[in-house]
């Protein structure tokens, strides 16, 4: 199957017929991009801080930032929990 098939064939990533970029879309991205360059610099940061204070590996991921990060590594997985 050609590629062009297959995206105009109603696939998953096509289901809509095509993506309108809009103002508000675009808005949405940059809030979302912004929110994790945010979350990501302030783990890094306590990743940082537990190297010089020698803590565990582990410390990080029990802070703000980290038990954040997992809660949305992990929604996929409590999202299909849930439908079943």
């Amino acid at each position: 199957m050609k590629m062009a098939a297959f995206w105009s064939k109603g696939s998953h990533f096509n289901q809509t017929g095509g993506s309108k970029l809009t103002v508000a879309g675009l808005i949405k991205a940059a809030a979302m991009l912004l929110a994790a360059g945010i979350l990501g610099n302030w783990f890094l940061s306590e990743v940082k801080q537990a190297k010089i204070n020698k803590k565990p590996w582990y410390s990080p991921y029990l802070s703000v930032p980290g038990l954040l990060i997992l809660l949305a590594l992990s929604l996929p997985v409590i999202a299909w929990l849930v439908q079943k």
